[in-house]
């Protein structure tokens, strides 16, 4: 740790707070079929999925630069947590990167926004020297991932869900839609 410490302005907050609450876990894995079963029988579900590719994501980048990737996603929610399960396909992506370095398991946690734009949130990470390593747009949500590996073991992802999003009718339900 830093000689300068942020100071404590709370039993929650440090001066230096920014990041907003976690809404997301995310595990990645080889085989989503797989992955999603165990999840269910621990009772998470019901699960959306969906692919993501250069036709429903855009302004895709890997390590900064234009890329074009694809994977299989899937989305439930349990409590107030999202989670998360990607299967990476077609092209380079963090995704591919994880499962290479460390197996399956959990890649990325995802950060709410918590009043900041999404560029103001990009631009405090980019102003602690982290790097955006992949983005995108689906739909109307923008999401950026952060290297930030190396500090706390894990990547954060951060992303805003306009004001009224729904998501879009999956390709399928798993266990099954919900009544």
């Amino acid at each position: 740790m830093s000689q300068n410490h942020p100071q404590v302005t709370g039993p929650a907050s440090l001066s230096n707070s920014f990041i907003g609450d976690t809404i997301q876990v995310c595990v990645v894995t080889n085989d989503i079929r797989r992955t999603l079963d165990g999840f269910v029988k621990l009772g998470v579900g019901p699960w959306r999925i969906y692919t993501f590719s250069p036709e429903t994501v855009k302004e895709q980048t890997y390590m900064g630069k234009p890329e074009r990737y694809s994977m299989r996603l899937a989305l439930a929610t349990s409590g107030t947590m999202m989670w998360e399960v990607i299967q990476p396909l077609e092209g380079p992506s963090i995704y591919k990167d994880f499962l290479a370095k460390h197996g399956e398991g959990i890649q990325h946690v995802g950060q709410a926004c918590n009043g900041l734009t999404f560029d103001q949130q990009c631009e405090k990470f980019e102003k602690l020297g982290l790097k955006n390593v992949q983005a995108g747009k689906w739909t109307t949500v923008r999401y950026a991932y952060f290297g930030t590996e190396d500090l706390v073991g894990t990547t954060v992802e951060i992303f805003d869900f306009p004001e009224g999003f729904e998501f879009p009718e999956p390709e399928e339900w798993v266990p099954a839609r919900p009544a």
